[in-house]
């Protein structure tokens, strides 16, 4: 069965927002991009978090979308393409290190869908990041 894994919160200052969240609920860091005021990906040992800058103001700051942890990527992918929802699945960006594939719901709402997982960084997007 797949899994809820992370939640993304966009705000403007992801410093200050990751700072409440380790402080509050001892949430470690696993990753931060290296950019003044980038993304901050925070864990409890099982859920993460995406503390996720809104720069551009393209959404409201708060919740952005949710992932999804899975063994079968393409599978979760046809099962969505068959109900015909108007907005269809789409790979994600080779940079962005988690998520293969960011879809919706009836709704709009945006979630990711990962078979790597949330916990580890793939090394060859880690490199884009500028980790490694």
């Amino acid at each position: 069965m797949p899994k809820i894994r992370h939640l993304a919160i966009r705000t403007e200052d992801t410093h200050r927002l990751a700072t409440f969240y380790k402080e509050v609920f001892e949430m470690k860091e696993l990753h931060r991009n290296r950019r003044e005021g980038g993304a901050i990906f925070l864990t409890d040992g099982y859920f993460n978090l995406a503390i996720l800058p809104n720069d551009e103001q393209n959404s409201p700051n708060g919740l952005y979308h949710f992932g999804f942890e899975v063994e079968d990527g393409k599978k979760i992918v046809e099962r969505i393409e068959k109900l015909n929802i108007s907005r269809l699945p789409k790979r994600r960006p080779d940079q962005r290190p988690y998520a293969e594939t960011r879809a919706s719901d009836p709704d709009g709402n945006f979630f990711d869908i990962s078979e790597n997982g949330f916990m580890d960084l793939r090394p060859n997007r880690a490199k884009e990041e500028g980790e490694g």
